[in-house]
């Protein structure tokens, strides 16, 4: 792709963790932006912004956001480990049939390039912790843990296998993003403030691949403008475990590390007395069995492609972690060491 992008940018998901990072690029980078939103009236647009009210489950109203956009980037997405079981069918329209729609409204707008967001949850892990990239696609989305997984790969599968002719799709595929403005929160960002508030007193022996979330919206711009259409580029930064995570949330926080380990079958144990609670209750599971599932295959990545091919750089992670930590962190201060 040569020469400066032009003409507005339209952007799903701005309301969320990652694309409101990628807005704010976006406008760093020049780009007029025009974001697709369901609530209009909650959203508080920075100036350069177009608010769209529309729903990606909804063709139409991506159709008429998009008319006239040469680029689109679709960050929308449903994110969640822990839900019940009738929540799966939702999960699946927004991961799968939104991308679906994504694609058929920027075909219809003309648009010439799509950026799709997806995630290293699509990888194929092993218990062994090797290290991955994006050559190491899994093969089917019965080797994946849990319905967000899934989905994802089944999108992305979408987007790259059924791109209509004349349209570009980029695939970007996030670690674990972590910074400010994780107001939801993210189930990461959930994880550091529980275990901040104390009730994660111990951890499994697992890992995963942190990045900047700037950093990451970087990357989406950089996808944008030099990625190799049909290609996915990991974006990933430090591959951690867990218990190095936490203990460098406790340092920042001035709290006490995790001291215990706990034995990943109790963990089962303990998450599938917990889904069976949560059904019985009618709420999603405080111990999902999806995160532990997960939890048994270490996600360590490479992100040596987009670095090269895209000029990618990680950013800073560890000023990321802090803001993090103090926007997550109780306004006590966090928890007794």
């Amino acid at each position: 792709m040569s020469g400066e992008p032009r003409g507005p940018v339209l952007l799903t998901g701005a309301s969320g963790f990652v694309g409101a990072a990628v807005t704010r690029q976006l406008l760093r980078a020049g780009y007029e932006v025009r974001a697709l939103v369901r609530h209009p009236r909650e959203f508080q647009p920075p100036a350069g912004v177009t608010p769209c009210p529309g729903d990606i489950t909804e063709l139409a109203s991506v159709v008429a956001a998009a008319r006239g956009c040469e680029f689109v980037i679709h960050c929308a997405a449903d994110y969640r480990l822990s839900l019940l079981p009738s929540d799966a069918s939702r999960m699946i329209a927004v991961n799968v049939g939104g991308a679906a729609n994504v694609l058929a409204a920027a075909r219809l707008a003309g648009a010439r390039r799509v950026v799709h967001c997806s995630t290293v949850g699509t990888l194929r892990f092993l218990r062994s912790g090797r290290v991955c990239t994006e050559l190491d696609a899994a093969p089917s989305p019965a080797t994946l843990a849990g319905p967000y997984k899934r989905s994802k790969w089944a999108a992305e599968r979408l987007v790259l296998g059924q791109a209509p002719k004349g349209l570009e799709v980029v695939v970007v595929q996030p670690s674990t993003p972590v910074g400010s403005g994780d107001r939801r929160p993210t189930p990461t960002g959930q994880t550091i403030r529980d275990f901040l508030q104390g009730r994660i007193p111990a951890v499994v022996d697992t890992g995963l691949n942190l990045v900047a979330v700037e950093a990451v919206a970087r990357g989406h711009v950089l996808a944008l403008e030099r990625g190799v259409a049909g290609r996915c580029y990991i974006l990933g930064d430090r591959n951690l475990t867990l218990r190095q995570l936490l203990t460098q949330v406790a340092e920042i926080a001035g709290v006490a590390p995790p001291r215990w380990r706990v034995p990943l079958g109790l963990a089962f144990a303990a998450a599938i007395s917990s889904e069976a609670q949560g059904r019985l209750r009618g709420r999603p599971a405080s111990i999902s069995l999806t995160s532990v599932r997960m939890a048994a295959h270490p996600m360590y990545v490479d992100s040596g492609r987009a670095r090269r091919e895209l000029g990618w750089e990680v950013g800073d992670l560890d000023l990321a972690l802090l803001q993090a930590v103090r926007e997550l962190g109780p306004a006590t201060g966090g928890r007794a060491a």
